[in-house]
């Protein structure tokens, strides 16, 4: 018999989202929830990259929760290996095994307009909740993009974000698909494997030095010992990078010095004149995803690397065609082509107060209330939601200003007392978005010249906010009633039953 849990909050994934989330929920006095997670551990994106040279492109004194700060991080910009154990040492340090439902992948949420609250079904199981929170992250359902012959393809074909260890590139004719931040670090990693490495660029990307080092034990005992002096580490990181937003959301003209550094960062490795121009964006920087490597360009530069300066377009049998007529043969092919970003898989599985799936209702566009609720989809929110991303730093400062909002609407149906929902007004979300987009056209994101994995297929910048981390944060520090439609449960109006008037009794005279 299938189990039935009711909890007063459901969290739908156990990345930084989903955990940061879970130890907010505890830290509010609330312990009547679950994560639900569909894999066999937590992590979210860091446990599913794997992949070899796999790391972060934000400082790792940044790229971790305030309330958790860790004096021991080995590198200025951390490898995926030691942000998957800070995430499980979060877990154990905030006591959130018991709440996690490991294997549970959700298939469907449901929401029941009578007993106001969220039906979900899961791969083992139903529960029933007052509130979700949808943690999935827009980067953790790999995109591969539908290629004419690669299901008849002899070799070995995998994504960046589904690495298969077992398979051995030593000697092997490689064929990289994509040059986003994945590839970046890919190809430096596997160059010196491959016999042959072909990396197959639509869009050359911006690659700036990065500015990584080990960092030194005295520095980690001085961060243990005295902890303000990581939280001042932080604060210095963190003022930089909003100093540097402006240039992004309202000068993008000014960045032309910063595609000065990295031409220059490129013109030290690639000597060669035709493929420097092969890598040389067409773009303004930032427009797409800054990069950073000291190591992509010397890679690109070895004898065992061609660059096609093209997309693939077909593969027939073991040779993969590029969009200009390329022709190469390989062994393998690894695509490090990204996400479902502007189309998040989960959003088919959300069925809101009209019957209406969410995929359905975002048909015309990805959007939300301050990057969080959905009119319609009463007591249900996301974290990381529509243009909550970040285009220069750490998407955990995003979600711990989310975190404040999910605290505070809680805190709000507390107030509100008995069963009761808040449900999104149209009104509200539409003057929220609009005010969203209109400051999104000035910014190099939309202005740059590029087309990226931030717009979706009508053009819209639905992935990143335009702003500061400050400026978000104190748009979701509390819960504006006027924004919501206060529901409560249908009262079934108890008619009366009419009693028969007493029986005149006949008297005699």
């Amino acid at each position: 018999m299938a189990k039935h849990e009711h909890v007063r909050v459901a969290v739908i994934g156990s990345g930084f989202g989903g955990l940061g989330a879970a130890v907010r929920l505890r830290r509010e006095g609330i312990t009547d929830f679950v994560v639900l997670e569909r894999a066999d551990s937590v992590g979210g994106t860091w446990r599913d990259n794997s992949y070899p040279g796999c790391a972060c492109d934000v400082p790792s004194h940044l790229y971790s929760f305030s309330f958790a700060p860790n004096p021991d991080w080995p590198r200025t910009f951390s490898g995926q290996r030691h942000i998957r154990a800070y995430l499980e040492h979060v877990t154990d340090t905030f006591r959130l095994r018991p709440h996690l439902r490991l294997n549970h992948e959700v298939t469907e949420m449901r929401w029941d307009g009578d007993e106001l609250r969220w039906e979900i079904e899961t791969s083992q199981g139903s529960f029933t909740a007052d509130v979700i929170v949808s943690a999935t992250g827009p980067l953790s359902d790999p995109k591969v993009p539908d290629i004419p012959g690669l299901a008849d393809f002899p070799g070995k074909v995998f994504h960046s974000a589904r690495w298969d260890h077992d398979y051995e590139l030593t000697g092997k004719r490689v064929a990289m698909v994509g040059t986003g931040a994945s590839a970046i670090q890919i190809v430096p990693a596997i160059q010196p494997k491959a016999g042959r490495l072909t990396l197959f660029q639509r869009t050359p990307p911006w690659v700036m030095p990065r500015m990584d080092r080990a960092i030194t034990g005295a520095e980690r005992w001085l961060h243990r010992t005295l902890p303000f002096t990581g939280t001042a580490r932080r604060g210095l990181l963190w003022g930089i990078r909003e100093l540097q937003v402006s240039a992004f959301t309202k000068r993008p003209g000014e960045l032309g010095l910063v595609e000065s550094l990295a031409k220059a960062n490129m013109a030290k490795a690639i000597k060669d004149p035709a493929l420097r121009a092969k890598l040389t964006p067409s773009y303004r920087i930032g427009c797409k995803r800054i990069l950073l490597s000291n190591a992509y360009y010397p890679a690109l530069a070895q004898p065992n690397v061609d660059v096609v300066a093209s997309g693939l377009r077909e593969v027939r049998g073991s040779t993969v065609v590029a969009a200009d007529g390329t022709e190469t043969e390989v062994d393998a092919i690894i695509f490090g082509t990204g996400f479902h970003v502007t189309d998040m898989p989960i959003a088919d599985r959300v069925v809101g107060a009209d019957g209406v799936r969410l995929s359905e209702a975002w048909k015309g566009g990805v959007q939300s209330l301050r990057g969080a609720t959905v009119d319609g989809f009463p007591n249900w929110m996301t974290i990381i939601g529509p243009n909550t991303g970040l285009g220069n730093s750490s998407m955990i400062l995003m979600i711990e200003s989310q975190l404040n909002y999910m605290a505070d609407y809680l805190r709000q149906l507390d107030v509100l007392g008995g069963r009761a929902a808040l449900a999104a007004r149209p009104s509200a979300v539409g003057t929220w978005n609009r005010k969203v987009q209109d400051r999104m056209e000035r910014t190099v994101w939309k202005a740059g010249g590029c087309d990226s994995w931030y717009l979706d297929a009508d053009g819209r910048n639905t992935t990143l906010w335009p702003g500061t981390t400050g400026e978000f944060r104190r748009e979701t520090r509390r819960v504006d009633l006027a924004e919501y439609e206060v529901l409560r449960p249908a009262v079934v109006e108890q008619v009366p039953t009419p009693r028969r008037a007493p029986e005149k009794k006949e008297t005699v005279k």
